[in-house]
């Protein structure tokens, strides 16, 4: 029979507190995701408020030492993991309530800033353009001011609802019919009468039903006396399969000399496949450094986009009235110095793996691809002295500003190719072994996998036919066989 009974048992846990949650999320979330979160934090705690003007800013220390009873605060030891028993996950919970926050990091502002004259603040910033439009709208834009009857309208705004992405007409006439009745009876004839009208709209090629068609419509714009014109037309409508094909075969089809047929071929290549593409549905999205790097007096130098880190203090004049009594808002005065103090950790370990990175491929920076170092996470975790898995999550949508251009902080990170002197040789350097050798190859014969492998065997490089044949695929390079151009007779 079983008898309720008590047991000690002695054991330690790690407990994950909001705070340290907070700090963790705050470590991996990228510049744009940052602000939005710290733009949330400031509609919902009334103590916090955005740091606009420095000379207005009061110091958090003596905003503390009006207030009275303790604060509980973070303490400043290791918050990475890297010690016995420590957690790899982010700030460390603090030991008590007893002691109040350290001044120290409430002073400044909440973004390491330097004194250099290309500090971000000063910087001009970059705004999307609101204005783009899907083809749908432009495409509706043109068709109502085409001067059309009621009757045509409703069938080319059902002709536009059929038009896809890349600007193609996806349904049949007769699917059409029955898409408009019982609203509307229409024959067959009006159906193309208000698709021709369509297919005239910009872009060029627009309305087509089929890849020929949409290529005639764009070559039904050139003017007439364009030289291989006539014979480009018989292309799109009758032979275009034949465009890959080696040019006598093309030749003996429709009959025509080298010259016409040089010229046709040129026109249907220069025609849009998917002309839907070029009205672009969507905003752009722009890239906002999180880093500056440059060449400074003392070789290169590391800034964090100050201009774009949010700025973030406590009220004064709110937090001086609190007492005792306002339990409630006493936490909130809490959680925003955990928000500051995880601002703080994000922004000072950013720009230390920032450097590190910088410091290990000063000779990419310098040289260019070709001299990238192999460098993995654990690489620069052991050089600062944190744990892998914070090196993992500060890198992860980041983004350093360069004089050779904008790098995403993994960008840097690449596994390793054993050399032919022992040495280690990075991916990228490999990669950019093979694009140069691609960009220097002859069109008539070019090089295979096989002896692109034996090229980089040759320049010290021991990489092996698959792993060639990988990264040209990687970076969207065609194989040999696509890539040979057969020279015109």
């Amino acid at each position: 029979m079983l008898k309720p009974s008590l047991h000690l048992k002695l054991g330690t846990q790690l407990t994950m507190t909001p705070q340290l949650q907070q700090a963790i999320r705050l470590l991996q979330l990228p510049l744009l995701e940052l602000r939005q979160t710290v733009n949330e934090a400031l509609e919902q705690n009334p103590l916090l408020e955005s740091r606009e003007d420095d000379s207005a800013e009061v110091a958090l220390g003596e905003v503390v030492a009006s207030t009275d009873g303790p604060h509980e605060a973070p303490q400043d030891g290791s918050h990475d993991g890297d010690g016995p028993g420590g957690s790899d996950e982010g700030p460390s919970e603090p030991a008590g309530e007893a002691e109040a926050p350290d001044d120290s990091w409430d002073e400044g502002p909440t973004a390491t800033t330097s004194d250099t004259p290309w500090s971000g603040d000063d910087r001009p910033q970059e705004f999307a353009d609101d204005s783009a439009e899907t083809l749908h709208e432009y495409l509706l834009q043109q068709l109502r001011l085409s001067r059309l009857g009621a009757r045509e309208l409703a069938i080319g705004e059902a002709l536009v609802d059929a038009i896809d992405d890349d600007g193609y007409m996806k349904d049949d006439l007769e699917m059409l019919q029955d898409c408009l009745r019982p609203d509307l009876e229409c024959t067959a004839d009006e159906i193309e009468r208000v698709l021709a009208v369509v297919q005239a709209f910009d872009p060029p090629g627009v309305g087509a039903r089929t890849l020929g068609e949409c290529i005639g419509l764009q070559l039904a714009q050139l003017a007439p006396d364009t030289p291989g014109l006539a014979t480009a037309v018989r292309i799109a409508r009758e032979h275009l399969e034949l465009v890959r094909e080696p040019r006598p075969v093309l030749r003996r089809a429709l009959g025509a000399d080298d010259e016409e047929l040089d010229h046709a071929v040129a026109l249907v290549r220069s025609c849009h496949p998917r002309p839907g593409s070029a009205i672009q549905p969507y905003r752009p999205d722009y890239v906002v450094p999180d880093v500056y790097v440059r060449r400074g007096s003392r070789g290169w130098e590391v800034e964090l986009n100050s201009g774009a880190l949010p700025k973030i203090r406590v009220n004064a004049a709110y937090a001086k009235l609190l007492t005792r009594d306002h339990g409630p808002m006493r936490e909130l005065l809490k959680e925003a110095h955990w928000l500051i103090r995880s601002l703080k950790i994000r922004n000072e370990t950013l720009l230390t793996v920032a450097r590190c990175i910088v410091e290990r491929q000063a000779a990419f920076l310098e040289h260019g691809e070709e001299s990238m170092r192999p460098m993995v996470l654990r690489d620069v975790a052991e050089a600062v002295d944190k744990h892998e898995a914070t090196i993992s999550r500060i890198t992860t949508g980041k983004y350093m500003h360069t004089p050779r251009g904008v790098f995403e902080f993994r960008y840097f990170f690449s596994s390793h190719v054993a050399a032919v002197d022992g040495t280690e040789m990075s991916s990228v350097v490999i990669r950019a072994k093979i694009k140069k050798l691609i960009e220097s190859e002859d069109p008539g014969s070019p090089l295979s996998d096989s002896r692109l492998a034996e090229l980089l065997a040759a320049d010290g490089a021991q990489v092996a036919r698959r792993t060639v044949a990988k990264y040209r695929e990687a970076m969207r390079i065609a194989p040999s066989s696509e890539r040979r151009v057969v020279p015109a007779r």
